[in-house]
């Protein structure tokens, strides 16, 4: 079957199919990602590896850049490109030390943070009302968050409160994101991730610099590579596919990477840590069920002409 058929064939299959099999893509992506993460932290140091990884990304950016055109990378707001990117660089630094430091699962569970901490950036900068659906979504993901930490019952790892601290610094980046689509193509933010972050990384993974061997190659190209694949293919997804499909599939994440981390880390599989990841889906996903209810509803409400 030629190639032109596959695309064809793949273009003719239901919406939310395409977007399943796109939010696949970004399952798997995100987990190969932690894992050659957690393979290169056995010899290089975590500056070192966000340096490598915005290398790679950056190659593979000017790899496909002259399909775009250079127009594709026009901005006039460079400022904001900069900040996004210092606080994704403290994000990920928080990633990074936290995968090092507990079980896979946990790193993914705290991750699902995200939501609630750019709902109330979104009510603080962009000023977006506080609905029923939002509350419900802090008050569940507070739940869960104190399900995962389990505060005054054991002593909270300080690498969950850095992951907390990252998750916090990924919603600040998501809302300048925001920001940034409104006149900014997507090759131009991922051009600018690359870029500004890779002095950044270099400068700090000076000081201790590991030459990396032959048998860290296929991690460093996993670990840029698949930043760019998973982020290209949750992009897909929420454009194809309603995001109340597409929210379910992502937290299978975290199941996936429980198993990855328990077959191959020996990682424990802890109940607290699903059911919190659960309880913060839980209000996740209702807030976007209702807040998709209330858009379908007002579009119908809207006269025509």
């Amino acid at each position: 079957m030629s190639e032109a058929a596959t695309a064809r064939g793949i273009r003719g299959l239901p919406a939310a199919l395409r977007g399943a099999l796109w939010m696949g893509g970004a399952l798997l992506s995100f987990s190969v990602m932690a894992v050659a993460v957690r393979e290169l932290l056995r010899t290089l140091g975590s500056f070192e590896i966000l340096f490598l990884r915005s290398l790679v990304s950056l190659v593979l950016v000017l790899a496909i850049l002259p399909y775009f055109g250079l127009r594709a990378l026009r901005t006039r707001r460079f400022g904001l490109h900069a900040i996004r990117n210092l606080l994704y660089f403290g994000g990920q630094y928080a990633w990074v030390y936290a995968i090092a430091m507990l079980p896979l699962a946990t790193v993914f569970a705290i991750e699902f943070t995200m939501p609630i901490w750019a709902a109330v950036l979104a009510l603080l900068i962009l000023g977006e009302r506080l609905n029923r659906g939002r509350v419900v979504m802090l008050a569940l993901g507070l739940a869960g968050i104190f399900s995962i930490l389990k505060p005054g019952f054991e002593r909270v790892p300080p690498a969950a409160l850095v992951m907390l601290a990252g998750s916090f610094a990924y919603a600040l980046t998501l809302i300048a994101t925001k920001r940034l689509a409104q006149s900014d193509s997507v090759l131009a933010v991922l051009f600018y991730m690359s870029a500004i972050q890779l002095p950044l990384g270099l400068a700090l993974a000076l000081p201790e610099w590991v030459s990396p061997g032959a048998a860290d190659m296929p991690w460093i190209i996993a670990v840029g590579a698949m930043g760019l694949i998973a982020h290209f293919c949750m992009t897909r997804a929420f454009r194809i596919a309603d995001a109340m499909l597409v929210v379910p599939i992502d937290f299978l994440r975290l199941p996936l990477i429980a198993v990855v981390g328990m077959l191959f880390y020996d990682e424990p599989l802890e109940f607290s840590i699903l059911l919190g990841a659960a309880v913060i889906f839980a209000g996740t996903y209702y807030s976007i069920r209702r807040e998709s209810r209330v858009f379908a509803y007002s579009t119908r409400q809207k006269p025509e002409g």
